[in-house]
């Protein structure tokens, strides 16, 4: 059929050009002829040639400013234009190849030599659409690939954490809950412009996931302590504190040897900071103020928040309004007071988060 071949457009101002041409193209082509480059810009409202073969010399608006008028438009600036022309000046030449001509060709043509010039246009273009096709389809393998191991990598921090929460009956589902408090905190901070030259370079998705370790090492101790029902001694609770050091270096074996990771960076910190305190009371290594990094801060509120709000065997649970208002008095001891007013602008938010 007729449209199964390529569309070529051929503008001239002359009838016996447009005759010429269409002669010498139409065994392999379906030509269409206009008269005007104002006519062309009509056509191409409801046809888009492969290749457009453009006279350089028209009345009116003459080729130059045709193809700029191409260019500035979103659904042309990508057709291929050939110059068709009696100009001869190597000027006119280099002018109409930088406004975007992909050929200059000389008239009176050569019919061989025409058709020999459209095919190696159409050939070029064929093969940037292929090239173009090829692109796209490896970019979606590639997504589709890191969905793959993004999915595997969930699986594997949730695998993490059940075995957590099986050995300390106590979690329930913390590991979620302070994911999702943490994951407010985080886009609240980010709105808010707290630290900008920090959180406005952060992934919040990214730095959710990694905060799912922040107990890890707590699979390292031992089930007198780790599933006690009522309250630690002294030396327990000592003991206790050794998850962080022990998830600390759960962390570091992974690093050993890999490419410096974001993920595998961010859990490190959720583990090592989220029990210092903003008065420097806190563990394991007594830090205080701004010395603790910023999402450890944050993620000490969302740790406190949903151990206030569960029950555990040697305590009930706190409702929500009684664990915001222990927060607020925290303020300055135990959590950031910047923070804290925070947590307290979006507090509603956490008691709907399961």
């Amino acid at each position: 059929m007729e449209f199964s071949r390529p569309l070529i457009m051929l503008v001239d101002d002359n009838r016996t050009n447009l005759l010429t041409g269409k002669k010498a193209l139409s065994e392999d082509y379906t030509v269409l002829t206009v008269p005007s480059a104002g006519k062309m810009l009509e056509a191409l409202e409801w046809r888009r040639p492969e290749l457009i073969l453009l006279d350089g010399d028209m009345p009116e608006v003459n080729g130059f400013e045709a193809i700029k008028l191409l260019r500035e438009r979103p659904g042309t600036r990508d057709i291929p234009v050939i110059f068709l022309t009696a100009m001869s000046g190597s000027a006119d030449e280099l002018e109409g190849l930088r406004l975007g001509a992909v050929d200059y060709i000389t008239k009176p043509f050569s019919p061989p030599l025409l058709r020999q010039r459209i095919a190696l246009h159409l050939l070029l273009v064929n093969q940037k659409r292929e090239l173009r096709e090829y692109n796209a389809n490896l970019q979606g393998m590639i997504e589709a690939k890191t969905k793959t191991i993004l999915k595997l990598q969930n699986k594997i921090l949730a695998a993490m954490a059940e075995m957590v929460e099986g050995r300390d009956v106590a979690i329930g589902d913390h590991i979620v809950n302070t994911q999702l408090y943490l994951r407010r905190l985080l886009s609240a901070a980010i709105d808010a412009g707290i630290r900008p030259e920090e959180s406005r370079g952060w992934n919040v998705e990214l730095l959710a996931q990694s905060s799912q370790l922040h107990d890890v090492g707590k699979i390292s101790i031992r089930d007198g302590v780790l599933k006690k029902p009522g309250k630690l001694t002294a030396e327990e609770f000592d003991e206790m504190k050794e998850h962080v050091r022990f998830g600390i270096g759960f962390i570091e074996r992974l690093e050993d040897g890999e490419e410096d990771s974001v993920f595998l960076r961010y859990a490190k910190i959720f583990i090592a900071f989220h029990h210092e305190k903003w008065d420097g009371s806190g563990y394991p290594h007594g830090l205080s103020g701004e010395s603790i990094p910023l999402l450890g801060r944050m993620m000490a509120i969302a740790d406190a928040y949903d151990v206030m709000t569960s029950e555990r065997p040697y305590k009930k649970a706190f409702s929500h309004d009684e664990a915001v208002r222990i927060i607020g008095e925290d303020k300055g001891t135990h959590f950031d007071p910047a923070l804290v007013g925070l947590f307290e602008e979006i507090s509603g938010t956490f008691r709907r988060a399961p």
